[in-house]
């Protein structure tokens, strides 16, 4: 049990890192980039900015993922990739189908991973809201 606590603990501290690095590389491009961007008159900016932004948080959001999936197959909790990398999405977004998954050895880690998408989406989601405030010029 405490093995479990231990590993979905430091998984969870790498995955934040991994979301808080790829969120002040976004912050430092649209401090740079940004501005002609901004403004309520301009539209296609708008669109490009949340676009672009919200597929980079995708991006750290799917590296997440698949740092639970490799741990998971390095703990030899699944035989295949496809199986891990499955389990692990089901899991962060918190959906669950139950289908697939884990070892009752390893089940605890089932509640970190589920815990961690639910951080990591509301930070997301947070940034988010921060970007469409200022770009659309209600923060200065």
């Amino acid at each position: 049990m405490f093995m479990q606590i231990f590993i979905g603990s430091v998984l969870i501290i790498l995955t934040i890192i991994v979301e808080v690095f790829f969120i002040e590389l976004a912050i430092k491009n649209l401090t740079r980039y940004g501005p002609k961007f901004a403004g309520n008159n301009n539209r296609k900016g708008f669109i490009f900015v949340l676009t672009a932004t919200t597929l980079w948080l995708l991006a750290a959001l799917t590296i997440a993922t698949w740092i639970w999936a490799v741990a998971f197959i390095a703990l030899g909790a699944f035989e295949t990739l496809s199986k891990s990398l499955y389990f692990s999405m089901v899991s962060f977004t918190t959906l669950g189908y139950g289908d697939v998954t884990l070892p009752e050895k390893m089940e605890l880690l089932s509640g970190f991973i589920a815990a961690n998408g639910l951080v990591l989406f509301g930070l997301n989601t947070a940034f988010l809201i921060e970007v469409m405030s200022r770009f659309r010029g209600g923060a200065k």
